[in-house]
């Protein structure tokens, strides 16, 4: 019975060492702060996404992941559409302020089925 207690307390104190050993080596415990609603650990912006940021995305990596190479082309395809969208944007915006500042007329944006419809007939 004697010869059993203490197998049990070295034992108690083998893994008392080997716990605080680990917890010294691979860091005390901390919680991370969580993450802010809407954010991902992969870096994205919450807003105001441009084609570098997507880009820049990596996705970690799993044993049953995704192939990357057809992961980095569907982000290359994005990016080059978003800022081919943006571009169109901000062309656009900048013809209607110059109308609106040329006859000081406010003028209403026109659906695009409108100007489709327009080069057509």
């Amino acid at each position: 019975m004697d010869t059993a207690l203490i197998y049990l307390i070295v034992m108690v104190l083998v893994a008392a060492v080997v716990f605080l050993l680990a917890s010294v080596v691979f860091g005390r415990g901390e919680e991370l702060p969580p993450l802010p609603p809407g954010a991902s650990p992969t870096r994205l912006p919450a807003s105001g996404v441009t084609a570098d940021d997507l880009s820049n995305v990596r996705f970690q990596l799993v044993l049953r992941g995704y192939k990357m190479s057809e992961v980095d082309w569907v982000l290359q395809r994005l990016g080059a559409e978003l800022e081919d969208l943006r571009g169109r944007i901000a062309a656009l915006e900048e013809e209607l302020a110059l109308e609106r500042g040329g006859t000081g007329v406010t003028v209403a944006a026109e659906p695009a089925d409108a100007d489709a419809d327009a080069d057509r007939g």
